[in-house]
């Protein structure tokens, strides 16, 4: 192991993560934060394309550097992901091999550079994000614009690929289980292992007692949360006898339209950091389904480390071992009954105790960071 006073790491992120507003960085944020209180160097590499530099990452890392994205058609190619080839740059290369250190690309998309031959020697490993071949042919699934739907696919094909030519790597770690094993079974003879997100909680910190009313919250621009969020209000919320609030970023009309046709309905759009957390405290049953079943929400792990009742449907929990710690409903009768058969139980101490051995399992921020340098060998 590195002697402890040059515990040297790079990272290698595919967006600034900063501000930690999305799944992607929050994972990432809150992961380089558990890192250096774990006492890890580190070299953060940042591809940027509208967000800044900042000292909050500056701060937590010994340097920071930032690398354009190469967006539009010079970051296209006919062998390689668009996400992988919109991130290559010669500087990236060039710091990497000065800087003698173990390093952990995040998502596929970073990898551009796995297997160079100048970084032949180094420890890799990729932080897998999703398995990112069925993700974006997910999104070809759904998308109703056939110029969209076409680079969905492409892209799904081109990752399929892709994802069977990372041998260069030496370990894979994977936000749920799930993917763990499909990694697994591709690289039976690497390093692979299930790492959950990290995320703002050092502790459970749900309200006991009764809250006011059901929640959904998450970014609303995006085609899954629309999706769940539409089904929703047009199947479920108008079955039940409780106050609804919707919460989150730029909801369309849509959205708007179904909410005002719901008389026990709310719309919050675009709260602040502050709002949502107060929400998501205050609420006492959170309702998330997913349709689509890759990686981890986040949103998940939110509510169930500061908020009350918990109701999820399979693909929300796949692969998260979380099922014991939320109400599990898959259809729409069982989530309207889901919801009134818990609006009137209080949330209690011993609710608090099980979520908290349940989350401590696989999803404590120190544990995690400390295997993650273990296995890198830091």
């Amino acid at each position: 192991m590195t002697a402890l006073h040059d515990r040297r790491l790079h990272i290698v992120s595919f967006d600034v993560p900063y501000p930690p507003d999305y799944g992607g960085a929050i994972d990432v944020f809150y992961k380089i934060k558990a890192l250096k209180e774990a006492g890890a160097q580190i070299y953060l590499h940042c591809f940027a394309y509208g967000r800044q530099a900042n000292r909050e990452l500056e701060a937590l890392c010994r340097e920071v550097f930032y690398y354009p994205r190469i967006t539009g058609l010079r970051g296209l190619s006919l062998t390689e992901p668009y996400i992988v080839h919109s991130r290559r740059n010669k500087l990236l290369l060039k710091r990497l091999m000065e800087i003698e250190a173990p390093i952990l690309f995040e998502g596929v998309h970073t990898t551009y550079y796995l297997s160079d031959p100048g970084l032949k020697k180094r420890i890799k490993a990729v932080r897998t994000h999703n398995i990112e071949s069925d993700y974006y042919e997910q999104l070809a699934a759904k998308e109703p614009a056939f110029t969209k739907r076409l680079y969905y696919k492409m892209e799904s094909s081109l990752l399929g690929k892709y994802e069977h030519g990372l041998e260069d790597a030496d370990c894979f770690f994977s936000l749920s289980a799930e993917d763990n094993r499909y990694f697994k079974n591709l690289y039976p003879n690497k390093t692979t292992a299930f790492i959950a997100p990290f995320h703002p909680y050092n502790k459970v910190m749900s309200f006991t007692g009764m809250g006011e009313y059901c929640l959904y919250h998450g970014n609303l621009s995006h085609p899954e949360n629309k999706e769940a969020v539409l089904y929703l209000l047009n199947e479920v919320f108008g079955q039940i006898d409780m106050e609804v609030i919707i919460a989150g970023r730029e909801p369309g009309k849509e959205i708007f339209d179904a909410c005002r046709q719901l008389s026990n309905c709310r719309l919050i759009a675009n709260p602040s950091a502050h709002e949502m957390e107060q929400l998501i405290q205050d609420a006492h049953i959170h309702v998330l389904p997913t349709f689509q079943a890759s990686g981890m929400k986040l949103k998940l792990l939110y509510a169930l480390f500061c908020g009350r009742h918990v109701i999820a449907n399979a693909n929300m929990l796949h692969g998260t071992g979380l099922d014991n710690a939320c109400i599990a409903a898959n259809t729409t009768a069982q989530i309207a009954d889901a919801i009134n058969n818990t609006r009137g139980i209080p949330f209690t101490a011993n609710h608090v105790a099980q979520r908290t051995a349940i989350l401590a399992e696989s999803y404590d921020n120190s544990n995690n960071a400390n295997r993650i340098l273990t296995y890198l060998q830091v």
